[in-house]
């Protein structure tokens, strides 16, 4: 069977190379690039992120062309698209940090802000809880763990949502038709990370 070919596309921030070892572990054919084009034609799309909010949009505002469009385009034509980390939070309509609210690409309702703790940021593994029919979490048993680095997260209830809990729930996963996303690195949660990776790649077709 011919590879699956997944952009991961780079504006500037994110584990780029990272996402696309992992990628490649599970079989994909990777390309790395902020080519919009190629974005749009690939069997799959990845948006990373890491840092602020602000800056990923920034980022992918500065894109030639319209990168928010195109990701928008995609998940409309039923085209799979994965956010990971900040790739996932620019998803949702917003993020507010340190009281500026800064406009995502509105793909997922509701606010990304400041987890609800005593201890930030959120760093190391944690157990999730995906629903029943979950995709991206099929054969990985209930105690999986997944590697998390973070201040911010999503916590607004939804259909295809995964949640985790540090010392309050958020949403750790989104599964919504063919828009995917995580909070935590799966290219960073090893075996279980790689299954996840997998799982979504057997969704390209």
């Amino acid at each position: 069977m011919t590879a699956r070919k997944v952009v991961v596309l780079d504006y500037g921030s994110g584990n780029l190379r990272s996402a696309q070892r992992a990628l490649e572990r599970v079989g994909a054919d990777v390309t790395v690039t902020p080519d919009l084009a190629a974005a749009a034609d690939a069997d799959g799309l990845v948006v990373p992120g890491v840092g602020a909010y602000a800056a990923c949009m920034a980022g992918i505002d500065a894109l030639p062309g319209a990168a928010g469009r195109v990701i928008a385009e995609r998940v409309s034509a039923g085209r799979p698209v994965l956010g990971i980390c900040v790739g996932m939070q620019v998803l949702f309509e917003a993020g507010e940090e340190h009281g500026v609210v800064t406009k995502g690409l509105g793909l997922l309702p509701g606010t990304v802000t400041r987890l609800a703790a005593r201890r930030v940021p959120h760093m190391g593994w944690n157990t999730v809880a995906p629903p029943a029919d979950s995709v991206l979490f099929a054969g990985l048993p209930d105690d999986t763990r997944f590697y998390f680095v973070h201040s911010y997260a999503a916590h607004d209830p939804g259909s295809g949502v995964t949640w985790t809990t540090h010392e309050t729930p958020f949403v750790a996963a989104v599964e919504r038709g063919a828009l995917s996303a995580t909070q935590f690195h799966p290219e960073k949660s090893g075996d279980a990370g790689a299954t996840l990776l997998g799982n979504w790649l057997a969704t390209l077709g």
